[in-house]
């Protein structure tokens, strides 16, 4: 018999479009990397957790490439909180390519605290300097039209742009990242953040992904100077996100002894 899905595929807080696109990406990034991936190795107090009120849930997954795969982690995530103004809900897509390929790594991060609203944060974060690498910045952000997708998605009345609260954050992403917030007003207007969901939003972020795994999941390394300066750029970015992110938002959602455990798992995945 097969072993059942994960718990981190539920997304039980998510708007049912919502889930059914993180569903769907995860569905394609999973196939689309295949034999690469190893079996997850997460415990259970890991797979899925929360806080002692039970005010706080959550779900990790990680899987790491095998030996011969550019990828060096795939994670998936979900975090629900009740906060003063009604729930938070974070759902993560992260995938961080090792240094036999130079190719970007995937992010896909939304951030809902109202119903009515929510947060997209979709990049392909580079890991070299664009300014620096012109070649790097048309083969991977001009040729493959991203902002294209970008420019499609703003001119949606309810889209507006988004800074995230992080100047470090704000410094990984590329020229052609989403970062924007979806906002259908104070009203009941679920049901046209749905609509959104289920219309632009479902493709571009499909078409993205796509982009992605067509583009970046090749060996493309040969220079060993090379792969030294991105092996240190992307323990140096896994350890700053896991300081102004992790160490400083999990301990107050869930205590400091469940965060550290899932911190400890991260940094495990991280090498860091």
């Amino acid at each position: 018999m097969s072993s059942p899905p994960p718990p981190v595929v539920e997304f039980p807080y998510l708007l049912p479009a919502q889930r059914e696109l993180m569903v769907e990406v995860l569905s394609i990034v999973e196939t689309g990397l295949g034999p690469q991936l190893l079996p997850s190795t997460v415990p259970s107090d890991v797979l899925s957790f929360q806080n002692p009120s039970g005010s706080a849930h959550g779900a990790i997954d990680i899987r790491h490439g095998g030996r011969d795969s550019t990828v060096d982690f795939v994670l998936e995530s979900w975090l629900h909180c009740q906060i003063p103004t009604g729930a938070l809900n974070i759902a993560t897509l992260l995938v961080f390519l090792n240094s036999s390929t130079d190719a970007p790594h995937l992010l896909m991060d939304f951030i809902q605290g109202s119903p009515t609203s929510l947060v997209l944060l979709l990049d392909l974060i580079p890991r070299k300097d664009v300014a620096l690498h012109p070649d790097y910045l048309d083969e991977f952000y001009h040729q493959t039209d991203l902002d294209k997708k970008r420019q499609v998605l703003s001119k949606l009345p309810q889209v507006q742009p988004y800074m995230p609260s992080s100047i470090y954050a704000r410094s990984l992403l590329s020229p052609t990242a989403i970062v924007v917030n979806i906002n259908c007003g104070d009203g009941n207007e679920q049901t046209l953040l749905e609509e959104i969901i289920r219309g632009k939003l479902n493709l571009i972020c499909k078409e993205i992904v796509q982009i992605w795994l067509s583009l970046c999941v090749k060996t493309r390394l040969s220079s060993e100077v090379d792969q030294d300066i991105l092996v240190k750029r992307d323990s140096l970015i896994k350890s700053k996100v896991i300081e102004i992110d992790l160490e400083a938002n999990l301990p107050r959602m869930f205590t400091p002894e469940v965060a550290s455990r899932i911190i400890r798992e991260i940094k495990e995945a991280y090498k860091v």
